[in-house]
């Protein structure tokens, strides 16, 4: 076996050691999911009659939280199965995005909720309303037990998938929703003061907002293909000039098809003494120091040469 084959050979087990890391992380992150959406749609519906039984905002601000976790947790699912669909003449990328989409949908659902609960608490600073202390603030410790346990599940999957994370972060303002909603009733118990209630909500829906926020804006930054935040394009452009074939490089562009997923595609120009059978060779180099200093495993490099460029060709 040559050596060029070889390293071909290498460079295929370690494309393939990654594609099978990355579906089983990927099933990991489905199953914890599934766990998550099963907790937490099942206290909603204790919270909900919890919130109604004891007229207590702070409790159904954070059933409605609930209510949209649980949604959001179902799409987030809908997506990782969405997928895993294969590719087709149609869809060459499958539906990848559809994670990104569901990610984007949740964030804005974070934003509507809490805007609402936000209008909705500052009615009752003006017009306090009786609440059941003690039976709001059981439900919302059993609440904050469910939220930290699902919570502490979600933290297992991938920090960096943003479908995953937009979920996290729906649980997130559930916890911090029932943290508030403890504080409230405290305070409603032991002083009597109903304005608690309110405030305590008011302060959980502008956390969430600023959560709902973060994922509408990641979301965003995905869809418009721009360069993922953890990437620069000079750092890129760096190495791939380091490799001393290289003499140029123009039409780099970087981009992610879905979160964990960056992509690159370039025109490189290689200087005359360069020979048509160390082509694949520069390109193992080029895609392992690509591999290896960003984890980008999807790139699209098309090779010019000087010789190209000078009889007529556009290199710029």
């Amino acid at each position: 076996m040559t050596h060029s084959n070889q390293h071909h050979n290498n460079y295929d087990h370690h494309v393939h050691h990654n594609h099978h890391g990355h579906m089983h992380s990927h099933t990991s992150n489905k199953k914890l999911l599934m766990i998550a959406f099963f907790i937490i749609t099942g206290f909603m519906i204790v919270e909900i009659i919890g919130g109604f039984l004891t007229n207590s905002l702070a409790l159904l601000s954070d059933a409605g939280h609930m209510l949209s976790d649980s949604v959001a947790l179902f799409l987030s699912l809908l997506a990782f199965w969405f997928s895993e669909k294969p590719t087709n003449a149609m869809n060459s990328y499958g539906y990848k995005r559809a994670e990104i989409i569901v990610a984007l949908i949740n964030g804005i659902a974070l934003g509507v909720i809490s805007i609402y609960i936000f209008y909705e608490g500052i009615q009752r600073l003006f017009q306090p309303a009786k609440v059941q202390s003690m039976g709001m603030l059981w439900i919302a410790v059993l609440g904050l037990l469910v939220n930290v346990v699902t919570a502490w599940i979600l933290m297992k999957g991938e920090k960096d998938n943003l479908n995953l994370r937009s979920a996290f972060l729906h649980v997130l303002g559930d916890l911090m929703g029932s943290v508030g909603a403890i504080v409230a009733a405290l305070l409603l118990w032991g002083f009597g003061w109903q304005i608690a209630d309110p405030i305590a909500s008011i302060l959980v829906a502008i956390l969430v907002l600023v959560s709902g926020w973060r994922v509408t804006k990641s979301s965003i930054h995905i869809l418009m293909e721009g360069v993922p935040t953890n990437i620069q394009l000079d750092k890129i452009r760096s190495t791939i000039l380091e490799v001393p074939e290289v003499e140029s490089i123009h039409d780099l562009h970087v981009w992610s098809i879905t979160s964990g997923f960056p992509s690159l595609s370039c025109h490189i120009v290689l200087n005359n003494n360069i020979t048509e059978f160390s082509f694949e060779n520069i390109l193992l180099k080029l895609k392992h120091n690509l591999k290896k200093d960003f984890g980008i495993e999807h790139s699209t490099i098309q090779i010019e040469t000087i010789e190209l460029c000078e009889s007529g060709e556009s290199c710029d």
